[in-house]
Protein backbone atom coordinates (compact mmCIF):
# COMPACT_ATOMS: atom_id res chain seq x y z
CA UNK A 1 0.00 0.00 0.00
CA UNK A 2 1.00 3.79 -0.82
CA UNK A 3 1.86 5.36 2.43
CA UNK A 4 -0.30 8.30 1.55
CA UNK A 5 -3.13 5.86 1.47
CA UNK A 6 -3.06 4.91 5.11
CA UNK A 7 -4.54 7.35 7.53
CA UNK A 8 -2.54 8.94 10.29
CA UNK A 9 -2.87 10.68 13.06
CA UNK A 10 -0.50 12.62 16.08
CA UNK A 11 -0.81 15.22 18.22
CA UNK A 12 -0.59 18.19 16.58
CA UNK A 13 0.11 20.63 19.84
CA UNK A 14 2.96 21.02 21.76
CA UNK A 15 3.99 18.60 24.12
CA UNK A 16 3.09 18.93 27.80
CA UNK A 17 -0.10 19.88 29.44
CA UNK A 18 -1.85 22.84 28.47
CA UNK A 19 -5.08 24.05 27.95
CA UNK A 20 -5.94 22.84 24.77
CA UNK A 21 -3.96 19.85 23.30
CA UNK A 22 -5.38 18.45 19.56
CA UNK A 23 -5.27 15.29 18.04
CA UNK A 24 -5.26 15.54 13.80
CA UNK A 25 -5.92 12.57 11.58
CA UNK A 26 -5.78 12.55 8.42
CA UNK A 27 -6.45 10.19 5.39
CA UNK A 28 -8.84 7.96 3.24
CA UNK A 29 -10.39 6.47 6.29
CA UNK A 30 -11.15 9.61 8.23
CA UNK A 31 -15.12 9.30 7.37
CA UNK A 32 -15.00 5.60 8.76
CA UNK A 33 -12.94 6.88 11.99
CA UNK A 34 -15.31 9.52 12.69
CA UNK A 35 -18.18 7.28 12.49
CA UNK A 36 -16.95 4.84 15.02
CA UNK A 37 -15.52 7.75 17.07
CA UNK A 38 -18.00 10.40 17.19
CA UNK A 39 -20.95 8.34 15.86
CA UNK A 40 -20.87 10.82 12.47
CA UNK A 41 -19.08 12.51 10.25
CA UNK A 42 -19.14 16.03 11.58
CA UNK A 43 -20.51 19.31 8.57
CA UNK A 44 -17.23 19.80 6.70
CA UNK A 45 -15.41 23.36 9.12
CA UNK A 46 -18.48 23.18 11.59
CA UNK A 47 -17.18 23.11 15.01
CA UNK A 48 -19.05 19.61 16.88
CA UNK A 49 -19.05 18.81 20.39
CA UNK A 50 -18.92 15.11 20.80
CA UNK A 51 -17.70 12.77 23.90
CA UNK A 52 -14.46 10.93 22.63
CA UNK A 53 -15.22 7.30 24.55
CA UNK A 54 -12.25 3.94 24.36
CA UNK A 55 -13.00 0.82 22.84
CA UNK A 56 -14.96 -0.23 26.13
CA UNK A 57 -17.27 2.81 26.09
CA UNK A 58 -16.11 4.52 28.84
CA UNK A 59 -15.86 8.28 28.49
CA UNK A 60 -12.07 9.57 27.75
CA UNK A 61 -12.74 13.60 27.28
CA UNK A 62 -15.44 15.89 25.80
CA UNK A 63 -14.01 17.63 23.05
CA UNK A 64 -14.69 19.80 20.04
CA UNK A 65 -14.32 18.54 16.38
CA UNK A 66 -13.27 19.66 13.11
CA UNK A 67 -13.69 17.83 9.74
CA UNK A 68 -11.73 19.30 6.63
CA UNK A 69 -12.93 17.41 3.56
CA UNK A 70 -10.09 16.87 0.88
CA UNK A 71 -8.77 18.48 -1.06
CA UNK A 72 -9.76 21.37 0.81
CA UNK A 73 -7.90 20.92 4.04
CA UNK A 74 -4.04 21.13 5.19
CA UNK A 75 -3.04 18.02 2.96
CA UNK A 76 -5.23 18.14 0.66
CA UNK A 77 -6.94 15.15 2.25
CA UNK A 78 -9.61 14.66 4.33
CA UNK A 79 -8.95 15.57 7.50
CA UNK A 80 -10.07 15.03 11.65
CA UNK A 81 -9.06 17.91 14.12
CA UNK A 82 -9.77 16.63 17.94
CA UNK A 83 -9.80 19.60 20.63
CA UNK A 84 -9.54 18.39 23.62
CA UNK A 85 -8.54 18.97 27.39
CA UNK A 86 -4.92 19.35 27.11
CA UNK A 87 -3.41 16.45 29.66
CA UNK A 88 -1.20 13.95 28.39
CA UNK A 89 -2.59 11.13 29.34
CA UNK A 90 -6.37 12.24 27.79
CA UNK A 91 -4.00 12.64 24.60
CA UNK A 92 -2.89 9.54 24.89
CA UNK A 93 -6.15 7.88 25.53
CA UNK A 94 -7.29 9.52 22.49
CA UNK A 95 -4.37 8.47 20.44
CA UNK A 96 -4.79 4.29 21.11
CA UNK A 97 -8.13 4.93 20.46
CA UNK A 98 -7.36 6.19 17.00
CA UNK A 99 -4.89 2.90 17.00
CA UNK A 100 -7.53 0.83 17.67
CA UNK A 101 -9.59 1.83 14.58
CA UNK A 102 -6.46 0.94 12.43
CA UNK A 103 -4.57 4.30 12.19
CA UNK A 104 -0.84 4.72 12.06
CA UNK A 105 1.11 7.03 14.47
CA UNK A 106 2.10 9.90 12.09
CA UNK A 107 5.87 10.34 11.18
CA UNK A 108 7.88 13.71 11.72
CA UNK A 109 6.44 16.07 8.78
CA UNK A 110 4.21 13.34 7.34
CA UNK A 111 1.17 15.97 7.39
CA UNK A 112 3.04 18.55 5.64
CA UNK A 113 4.78 15.75 3.33
CA UNK A 114 1.48 14.81 2.19
CA UNK A 115 0.29 18.72 1.72
CA UNK A 116 3.52 18.46 -0.66
CA UNK A 117 2.42 15.74 -2.35
CA UNK A 118 -0.94 16.31 -3.04
CA UNK A 119 -0.36 19.72 -4.74
CA UNK A 120 -1.30 21.91 -1.58
CA UNK A 121 2.51 23.92 -1.07
CA UNK A 122 5.53 23.22 -2.84
CA UNK A 123 9.15 21.83 -1.19
CA UNK A 124 10.14 25.52 0.14
CA UNK A 125 6.98 26.27 1.16
CA UNK A 126 6.77 22.83 3.22
CA UNK A 127 9.97 24.25 4.34
CA UNK A 128 9.14 27.16 5.25
CA UNK A 129 6.01 25.75 7.46
CA UNK A 130 9.16 24.46 9.63
CA UNK A 131 11.17 27.36 9.27
CA UNK A 132 8.21 29.05 10.88
CA UNK A 133 7.83 27.22 13.67
CA UNK A 134 11.04 26.96 14.63
CA UNK A 135 12.06 30.58 14.31
CA UNK A 136 13.63 32.53 17.01
CA UNK A 137 13.35 36.32 16.45
CA UNK A 138 10.15 38.41 14.72
CA UNK A 139 12.41 38.98 11.72
CA UNK A 140 12.63 35.08 11.26
CA UNK A 141 8.96 34.44 11.29
CA UNK A 142 8.30 37.54 8.84
CA UNK A 143 10.98 35.84 6.46
CA UNK A 144 9.35 32.40 6.92
CA UNK A 145 5.85 33.51 6.51
CA UNK A 146 6.94 35.30 3.29
CA UNK A 147 7.96 32.34 1.64
CA UNK A 148 5.15 30.18 3.33
CA UNK A 149 2.73 32.78 1.51
CA UNK A 150 4.57 31.73 -1.87
CA UNK A 151 6.71 34.98 -2.68
CA UNK A 152 10.19 33.10 -3.15
CA UNK A 153 8.94 30.37 -5.10
CA UNK A 154 6.33 32.85 -7.63
CA UNK A 155 10.21 34.25 -8.33
CA UNK A 156 11.63 30.91 -8.54
CA UNK A 157 8.92 29.62 -11.14
CA UNK A 158 9.41 32.83 -13.15
CA UNK A 159 12.55 32.54 -13.49
CA UNK A 160 12.31 29.01 -14.18
CA UNK A 161 9.82 29.97 -17.14
CA UNK A 162 12.09 32.84 -18.45
CA UNK A 163 14.75 29.92 -18.87
CA UNK A 164 12.98 27.77 -20.29
CA UNK A 165 11.99 30.49 -23.37
CA UNK A 166 15.31 31.67 -23.94
CA UNK A 167 16.21 27.66 -23.88
CA UNK A 168 13.28 27.37 -26.43
CA UNK A 169 14.42 30.02 -28.43
CA UNK A 170 17.65 28.67 -28.95
CA UNK A 171 16.73 24.54 -29.77
CA UNK A 172 14.37 26.35 -32.80
CA UNK A 173 17.48 28.19 -34.12
CA UNK A 174 18.79 25.04 -33.70
CA UNK A 175 16.11 22.88 -35.78
CA UNK A 176 15.86 25.49 -38.36
CA UNK A 177 19.37 25.96 -38.94
CA UNK A 178 19.71 25.82 -42.46
CA UNK A 179 17.35 28.57 -42.54
CA UNK A 180 18.97 32.27 -43.81
CA UNK A 181 17.88 34.09 -40.85
CA UNK A 182 17.86 33.19 -37.09
CA UNK A 183 14.31 32.95 -35.40
CA UNK A 184 16.02 34.93 -32.48
CA UNK A 185 19.15 37.09 -32.53
CA UNK A 186 22.31 36.74 -30.73
CA UNK A 187 22.19 39.89 -29.36
CA UNK A 188 18.04 39.48 -28.12
CA UNK A 189 19.69 35.92 -26.32
CA UNK A 190 22.29 37.25 -24.56
CA UNK A 191 20.16 40.43 -23.27
CA UNK A 192 17.91 37.71 -21.99
CA UNK A 193 20.58 35.61 -20.37
CA UNK A 194 22.57 39.02 -18.78
CA UNK A 195 18.61 39.93 -17.48
CA UNK A 196 17.88 36.54 -16.10
CA UNK A 197 21.58 36.59 -14.25
CA UNK A 198 20.98 40.52 -12.98
CA UNK A 199 17.31 38.66 -11.24
CA UNK A 200 19.41 35.61 -9.89
CA UNK A 201 22.14 37.21 -8.71
CA UNK A 202 19.28 40.20 -6.90
CA UNK A 203 17.66 36.81 -5.58
CA UNK A 204 20.93 35.46 -4.07
CA UNK A 205 21.50 38.78 -2.29
CA UNK A 206 17.93 38.73 -0.65
CA UNK A 207 18.62 35.02 -0.06
CA UNK A 208 21.77 34.73 2.09
CA UNK A 209 20.84 36.62 4.51
CA UNK A 210 17.39 34.56 4.78
CA UNK A 211 19.67 31.80 5.27
CA UNK A 212 21.36 33.12 8.52
CA UNK A 213 17.84 33.50 10.09
CA UNK A 214 16.73 30.46 9.08
CA UNK A 215 19.98 29.20 11.82
CA UNK A 216 21.24 31.93 12.84
CA UNK A 217 24.58 33.64 12.59
CA UNK A 218 27.51 32.34 14.13
CA UNK A 219 29.48 35.29 15.72
CA UNK A 220 33.04 34.59 17.70
CA UNK A 221 34.59 36.82 20.58
CA UNK A 222 38.32 36.62 19.73
CA UNK A 223 41.32 38.07 21.07
CA UNK A 224 44.39 37.97 24.14
CA UNK A 225 43.39 37.14 27.26
CA UNK A 226 42.29 40.08 29.70
CA UNK A 227 41.19 42.27 26.30
CA UNK A 228 37.41 41.95 27.38
CA UNK A 229 36.34 39.62 25.90
CA UNK A 230 33.94 37.98 28.65
CA UNK A 231 33.14 41.51 29.48
CA UNK A 232 31.21 42.02 26.11
CA UNK A 233 29.40 38.93 26.01
CA UNK A 234 27.44 39.56 29.47
CA UNK A 235 27.26 43.05 27.96
CA UNK A 236 25.62 42.52 24.75
CA UNK A 237 23.75 39.83 26.76
CA UNK A 238 22.50 41.96 29.60
CA UNK A 239 23.52 39.31 32.04
CA UNK A 240 26.51 37.97 33.51
CA UNK A 241 27.10 34.34 31.22
CA UNK A 242 30.58 34.64 31.48
CA UNK A 243 32.98 34.47 34.45
CA UNK A 244 35.25 37.80 34.28
CA UNK A 245 38.64 37.92 36.08
CA UNK A 246 41.78 40.03 35.88
CA UNK A 247 43.42 36.69 36.28
CA UNK A 248 44.15 35.80 32.58
CA UNK A 249 42.78 33.04 31.11
CA UNK A 250 39.86 32.15 33.26
CA UNK A 251 37.80 31.55 30.02
CA UNK A 252 38.92 27.93 29.06
CA UNK A 253 36.06 26.65 26.77
CA UNK A 254 33.60 27.93 25.11
CA UNK A 255 30.60 29.98 26.45
CA UNK A 256 27.55 30.26 23.73
CA UNK A 257 24.58 32.72 23.88
CA UNK A 258 21.91 33.01 21.91
CA UNK A 259 20.81 36.81 21.08
CA UNK A 260 18.16 38.63 19.30
CA UNK A 261 19.93 41.38 17.50
CA UNK A 262 17.62 43.63 15.89
CA UNK A 263 15.95 40.86 14.66
CA UNK A 264 18.72 38.50 13.65
CA UNK A 265 19.26 35.50 15.80
CA UNK A 266 22.95 35.44 16.74
CA UNK A 267 24.49 32.45 18.18
CA UNK A 268 27.00 34.80 20.35
CA UNK A 269 30.60 32.35 21.64
CA UNK A 270 33.03 33.65 24.15
CA UNK A 271 36.48 31.73 23.31
CA UNK A 272 39.29 31.48 25.35
CA UNK A 273 42.25 34.15 24.99
CA UNK A 274 44.74 32.97 22.17
CA UNK A 275 48.18 32.28 22.95
CA UNK A 276 51.00 29.90 23.38
CA UNK A 277 50.24 28.21 27.09
CA UNK A 278 51.74 25.37 28.84
CA UNK A 279 48.67 24.53 30.51
CA UNK A 280 46.79 21.41 29.02
CA UNK A 281 43.30 23.11 29.65
CA UNK A 282 44.28 25.97 28.63
CA UNK A 283 45.46 24.92 25.47
CA UNK A 284 42.67 22.98 24.63
CA UNK A 285 40.40 25.77 25.20
CA UNK A 286 42.58 27.88 22.23
CA UNK A 287 42.48 24.71 20.38
CA UNK A 288 38.49 25.24 20.67
CA UNK A 289 38.79 29.01 20.20
CA UNK A 290 40.51 28.71 16.58
CA UNK A 291 37.76 26.04 15.73
CA UNK A 292 34.92 28.15 16.14
CA UNK A 293 36.81 31.16 14.78
CA UNK A 294 37.05 28.97 11.56
CA UNK A 295 33.32 28.22 11.66
CA UNK A 296 32.15 31.36 12.40
CA UNK A 297 29.99 33.79 9.93
CA UNK A 298 31.91 36.78 11.61
CA UNK A 299 34.31 37.24 14.46
CA UNK A 300 34.81 40.55 16.81
CA UNK A 301 38.35 40.67 17.66
CA UNK A 302 38.65 42.32 20.68
CA UNK A 303 41.75 44.43 21.45
CA UNK A 304 42.52 45.96 24.62
CA UNK A 305 42.97 49.97 23.63
CA UNK A 306 45.42 50.48 26.28
CA UNK A 307 47.80 47.62 25.42
CA UNK A 308 49.05 48.48 21.62
CA UNK A 309 52.41 46.28 21.84
CA UNK A 310 49.33 43.53 21.86
CA UNK A 311 47.38 44.30 18.61
CA UNK A 312 50.25 43.65 16.07
CA UNK A 313 50.01 39.99 17.21
CA UNK A 314 46.30 39.23 17.14
CA UNK A 315 45.52 40.82 14.24
CA UNK A 316 48.61 39.61 11.85
CA UNK A 317 47.00 36.09 12.95
CA UNK A 318 43.55 37.24 12.06
CA UNK A 319 44.26 38.35 8.85
CA UNK A 320 44.94 34.48 8.09
CA UNK A 321 41.31 33.85 8.01
CA UNK A 322 38.69 34.38 5.18
CA UNK A 323 36.13 35.23 7.80
CA UNK A 324 34.24 38.69 7.90
CA UNK A 325 35.49 40.55 11.07
CA UNK A 326 34.89 43.76 13.06
CA UNK A 327 38.01 44.95 15.24
CA UNK A 328 36.62 46.19 18.70
CA UNK A 329 39.26 48.21 20.37
CA UNK A 330 37.89 47.95 24.23
CA UNK A 331 39.22 50.16 27.25
CA UNK A 332 38.94 53.37 24.76
CA UNK A 333 37.97 54.88 28.86
CA UNK A 334 41.65 54.30 29.48
CA UNK A 335 43.31 55.73 26.50
CA UNK A 336 40.64 58.88 26.08
CA UNK A 337 40.03 57.43 22.33
CA UNK A 338 36.29 58.77 21.35
CA UNK A 339 33.87 56.28 21.27
CA UNK A 340 32.94 55.33 17.83
CA UNK A 341 33.54 53.91 14.22
CA UNK A 342 37.18 54.56 13.70
CA UNK A 343 36.96 56.43 10.39
CA UNK A 344 38.47 54.94 7.19
CA UNK A 345 38.95 51.62 9.18
CA UNK A 346 39.40 48.31 7.41
CA UNK A 347 38.22 45.93 8.23
CA UNK A 348 35.15 47.91 10.19
CA UNK A 349 36.54 49.03 13.33
CA UNK A 350 34.97 50.21 16.45
CA UNK A 351 36.04 52.21 19.78
CA UNK A 352 34.45 51.43 22.86
CA UNK A 353 34.21 51.03 26.52
CA UNK A 354 32.79 47.72 27.66
CA UNK A 355 32.68 49.05 31.13
CA UNK A 356 30.87 52.27 30.67
CA UNK A 357 28.75 49.89 28.52
CA UNK A 358 29.75 53.10 25.61
CA UNK A 359 29.63 51.81 22.18
CA UNK A 360 27.93 48.60 22.33
CA UNK A 361 24.94 49.90 20.25
CA UNK A 362 27.26 50.47 17.35
CA UNK A 363 28.62 47.15 17.94
CA UNK A 364 25.36 45.58 17.68
CA UNK A 365 24.31 47.57 14.19
CA UNK A 366 28.12 46.69 13.22
CA UNK A 367 26.88 43.00 13.28
CA UNK A 368 23.86 43.53 11.28
CA UNK A 369 25.48 45.10 8.36
CA UNK A 370 28.27 43.23 7.86
CA UNK A 371 26.04 40.28 7.96
CA UNK A 372 24.17 41.68 5.34
CA UNK A 373 21.27 42.90 7.37
CA UNK A 374 21.57 46.68 6.64
CA UNK A 375 17.71 47.00 6.11
CA UNK A 376 15.33 44.71 7.93
CA UNK A 377 12.92 44.20 5.28
CA UNK A 378 15.79 43.58 2.83
CA UNK A 379 15.39 39.67 3.70
CA UNK A 380 12.49 38.95 1.93
CA UNK A 381 13.62 35.14 1.75
CA UNK A 382 13.92 32.61 4.44
CA UNK A 383 15.99 30.46 2.38
CA UNK A 384 18.52 27.17 3.52
CA UNK A 385 21.63 26.01 1.94
CA UNK A 386 20.41 23.78 -0.42
CA UNK A 387 18.42 26.70 -1.52
CA UNK A 388 21.20 29.10 -1.92
CA UNK A 389 23.28 26.08 -3.69
CA UNK A 390 20.65 25.69 -5.92
CA UNK A 391 20.55 29.58 -6.88
CA UNK A 392 24.47 29.87 -7.49
CA UNK A 393 24.10 26.64 -9.44
CA UNK A 394 21.53 28.18 -11.56
CA UNK A 395 23.39 31.57 -11.99
CA UNK A 396 26.90 29.77 -12.68
CA UNK A 397 24.90 27.71 -15.57
CA UNK A 398 23.19 31.16 -16.89
CA UNK A 399 26.80 32.87 -17.30
CA UNK A 400 27.64 29.82 -19.26
CA UNK A 401 25.13 29.57 -21.67
CA UNK A 402 26.03 33.55 -21.97
CA UNK A 403 29.57 32.88 -22.61
CA UNK A 404 29.46 29.68 -24.78
CA UNK A 405 29.66 30.16 -28.74
CA UNK A 406 27.71 26.58 -29.40
CA UNK A 407 24.58 27.22 -29.24
CA UNK A 408 24.39 23.82 -28.42
CA UNK A 409 26.12 24.08 -25.59
CA UNK A 410 23.74 27.13 -24.39
CA UNK A 411 20.85 25.43 -24.85
CA UNK A 412 22.27 22.16 -21.94
CA UNK A 413 23.38 24.78 -19.83
CA UNK A 414 19.79 26.24 -20.07
CA UNK A 415 18.50 22.58 -19.30
CA UNK A 416 20.58 22.36 -16.16
CA UNK A 417 19.94 25.64 -14.90
CA UNK A 418 16.17 25.20 -15.11
CA UNK A 419 16.50 21.80 -13.61
CA UNK A 420 18.67 23.30 -10.41
CA UNK A 421 15.88 25.87 -9.75
CA UNK A 422 13.33 23.31 -9.74
CA UNK A 423 14.89 21.75 -6.81
CA UNK A 424 14.02 24.42 -4.96
CA UNK A 425 10.35 24.02 -5.37
CA UNK A 426 10.51 20.11 -5.62
CA UNK A 427 9.63 19.75 -9.42
CA UNK A 428 12.34 18.06 -9.65
CA UNK A 429 13.27 15.89 -6.50
CA UNK A 430 14.72 12.78 -5.06
CA UNK A 431 13.49 10.04 -2.61
CA UNK A 432 16.56 11.21 0.02
CA UNK A 433 16.04 14.70 -0.18
CA UNK A 434 12.02 14.75 0.52
CA UNK A 435 12.97 12.34 3.66
CA UNK A 436 15.82 14.47 4.54
CA UNK A 437 13.87 17.41 4.69
CA UNK A 438 10.52 16.62 6.29
CA UNK A 439 12.58 14.12 9.08
CA UNK A 440 13.41 17.30 10.59
CA UNK A 441 9.68 18.43 11.04
CA UNK A 442 8.19 18.09 14.98
CA UNK A 443 5.60 15.12 14.92
CA UNK A 444 2.35 16.39 14.07
CA UNK A 445 2.91 18.99 11.39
Amino acid sequence: MDRTEETIAAQASAPGVGGIGIVRVSGPQVGEISRALLGKLPDPRFATTRILKDANGCPIDQAVAVFFQGPHSYTGQDTLELHCHGSPIVLDQVLERLLDLGVRLAKPGEFTERAFLNGRMDLAQAEAVADLINSQTQAAARSAFRSLSGEFSKEIEHLRADIEDVRVLIEANIDFSDEPVDVVSPDEIADRLGRISGRLGAILDRSRPGALLARGAKVVIAGLPNAGKSSLLNALAGADKAIVSATPGTTRDLIEVTLDIGGLPVHMVDTAGLRATADEIEAEGVRRANDAIADADLVLVVLDDSDSESHREVLVDQDKGAHKKILVFNKADLTGRAIGVIDGSQPLSIAVSVRDVAGLDLIATAIRSELGFADEEQSVFMARRRHLDSLERTLVCVDNAAGVSAIELAAEELRLAHAALGEITGAFSSEDLLGEIFSSFCIGK
